[in-house]
């Protein structure tokens, strides 16, 4: 035992950030980046032993002298020994990684495995260890005769997140959907990808779009689409219409407890779509012509006659619109004495003659009303409103 004191005496003129540990009453100096990981993620480890800093010229090794050695373990595999290595010389700093492996698992439900658990290496960066969902990584070193300093990590799957850049978007823009899962970082070590399903009110089959990780081993995946409001969804352009809610899914196959291993959920966001046009300006509505029923233009009204109010719609957008045309009559008193309306849609660049008959059986005043609307439940306007007034006699 004598030897521990002139180990200390040989290091006590560095500077560490800890104090040199005492045999007899030996600190943990073991660290792990991460308090918890997940089944795939790699561990980067470290260990201050300045008393194992043996040479001040060389790089020094601990954890693969038998007598002395490094395990890094869950139930069930276990590497050792296994090295670390000093950060540089005379640093008394020792490191090392190892990457989980997970277990044999489907993680989108295709039916293949996506994993390739091995366990494997022996330091200080070849280390691959076969992991369970629920399971703990326990790094254990001989630090002296008798003297085992150990660090316990748990490991542990995560319900991941999915979500839309923003929450409106206009149909000339592009949104970027973003999944957060720590649990799809299957390679630690190179990008992941994570597929999303995308759709939208007026094509709920939508498109499935391929997320790709923005770092080796951030666990965020990302994909931006494109909307159309006149061609087909494909690749990565969806068809939306302005006002469309579009709606972003994943389903998540690696759940923590109380879930099962075979369970999964689906995972979903939406936002919303309209265009850059003002709703007022998506459609134009022309002043009302009035004629007889054979289209003949009517400079003077009579009661018990027919008279065809005819309005003209235009859609000047390259998409299409729906639209609820709506007549409405009122007399002098301003009750409604009649009200009809017209529903279908416009194509893009299309325009729209729409007309209804109205026999006036009062002489008077009388005002009549035209509304574009987007629909009849909502009642949104995309036109501004015309009317008229004429006199019956």
């Amino acid at each position: 035992m004598l030897v521990f004191p002139l180990i200390f005496f040989m290091f006590s003129s560095l500077v560490f950030a800890e104090q040199i540990p005492d045999y007899y009453d030996p600190y943990s100096p073991i660290f792990t980046d991460k308090p918890v990981y997940s089944w795939t993620d790699k561990v980067r480890m470290t260990i201050l032993a300045p008393s194992w800093n043996t040479d001040r010229h060389l790089i020094d090794s601990i954890g693969d002298d038998k007598d002395h050695a490094i395990e890094i373990s869950t139930r069930e595999h276990s590497l050792t020994p296994y090295r670390f290595t000093e950060t540089d010389v005379n640093s008394g700093i020792f490191t090392a990684e190892i990457i989980l492996t997970g277990f044999s698992h489907d993680i989108d439900g295709d039916g293949d495995i996506d994993t390739t658990p091995r366990t494997t290496g022996n330091g200080p960066t070849s280390g691959f260890l076969e992991v369970d969902r629920d399971s703990a990584i326990t790094s254990s070193f001989e630090f002296a005769d008798g003297v085992v300093l150990t660090k316990f990590v748990p490991i542990q799957w995560n319900i991941g997140k999915i979500q839309f850049s923003e929450e409106n978007y206009l149909s000339d823009k592009t949104a970027l959907i973003r999944v957060i899962d720590s649990d799809l970082n299957l390679n630690p070590e190179s990008l992941d990808h994570a597929s999303i399903q995308i759709s939208s009110n007026s094509d709920v089959s939508g498109i499935e779009v391929d997320a790709i990780e923005t770092s080796d081993s951030s666990g965020v995946f990302v994909a931006s689409i494109s909307f159309t409001q006149n061609q087909s969804s494909s690749g990565n352009r969806l068809f939306a219409m302005p006002g469309d809610v579009i709606f972003a899914k994943y389903d998540d196959y690696t759940l923590p407890k109380p879930y099962a291993t075979s369970d999964n959920l689906e995972v979903k966001t939406f936002a919303n779509v309209d265009s850059s046009i003002h709703i007022l300006q998506r459609l134009h509505s022309l002043p009302i012509v009035l004629s007889d029923a054979s289209g003949t233009p009517l400079t003077s009204f009579s009661i018990h006659d027919q008279i065809q109010i005819v309005g003209t719609i235009l859609n000047e957008q390259n998409f299409k619109q729906n639209f609820v045309y709506l007549f409405q009559v009122k007399d002098a008193n301003n009750l409604v004495v009649s009200v009809s309306w017209i529903q279908g849609d416009l194509y893009g660049n299309q325009n729209l003659d729409v007309s209804q008959s109205w026999i006036p059986k009062k002489a008077g005043v009388y005002t009549i009303e035209t509304y574009t609307w987007n629909s009849l439940i909502n009642t949104t306007p995309l036109s501004p409103s015309l009317s008229t007034s004429i006199f019956v006699k």
